[in-house]
């Protein structure tokens, strides 16, 4: 089934604001490029992704995305990531695209045999004719969306945000779509806090996992103890 990944891409400059209590203000910008560009070398590596559409206003990321192959669009305006994956989503069917993979561009330690897992167990429902359907990638906490994979592309419209997870199995509910949810390990960090970055530290410590620009950005200095691996987080 030919499925298309959707990333949307805040500006660096003004990305990951609820790090600066953790890490300094000049990394952050750093280190919101690093996790975009490990998100889009392992979208580029899974088999199972047709397109890359990236959708952003941040000039020095096109060339970057461009050379993984992907689409890339100008977001007018920013005015969030469910506005910004609608735009995705448009130029996927415009594309003539079955599915889309919606997911943020901060979960570094994404593993592309795991998207393609991912991608191979929810496409076998739809070859066999049994309609649409939604699944949803929930974040650690259980409450945000950190993968949304929706067949066809318009299955429901998304809305991310606090509290998304409930808001998007509403949605597939109110929209007599099937829907499930699925746990991918290295799809459900997210970076938003510094309690996030301590457990993504963990992860890459303990399981080898890629994020070869993040691992890069996080060798400089932070603000101890949060990044520690002994924190508790």
């Amino acid at each position: 089934m030919r499925t298309a990944a959707i990333l949307p891409v805040k500006r660096f400059a003004v990305a990951k604001q609820r790090l600066d209590a953790s890490v300094a203000r000049s990394l952050r910008a750093r280190l919101a490029a690093a996790m975009v560009a490990d998100v889009l070398a392992a979208l580029a590596a899974a088999r199972s992704i047709e397109r890359i559409v990236v959708i952003t206003r941040e000039r020095s990321l096109a060339a970057e995305a461009q050379r993984q192959g992907a689409i890339v669009l100008e977001e007018p305006a920013e005015e969030g990531q469910s506005a910004a994956v609608a735009l995705g989503i448009e130029r996927a069917l415009r594309e003539g695209l079955e599915r889309v993979l919606c997911i943020p561009g901060d979960c570094p330690a994404l593993d592309p045999g795991e998207v393609d897992a991912l991608l191979g167990g929810a496409g076998s429902r739809r070859e066999q004719g049994a309609g649409p359907e939604v699944v949803i990638v929930p974040d650690r906490h259980g409450t945000g969306t950190d993968g949304l994979l929706l067949s066809p592309p318009g299955a429901i419209r998304p809305s991310f945000g606090p509290g998304s997870f409930a808001r998007h199995r509403s949605l597939a509910l109110t929209a007599g779509v099937a829907w499930r949810v699925k746990r991918p390990p290295s799809l459900l960090l997210d970076i938003d806090t510094g309690a996030d970055l301590a457990a993504l530290r963990a992860r890459l410590a303990d399981t080898g996992a890629r994020a070869e620009r993040t691992r890069a950005v996080l060798g400089h200095p932070e603000r101890p103890p949060i990044l520690s691996l002994s924190s508790s987080g």
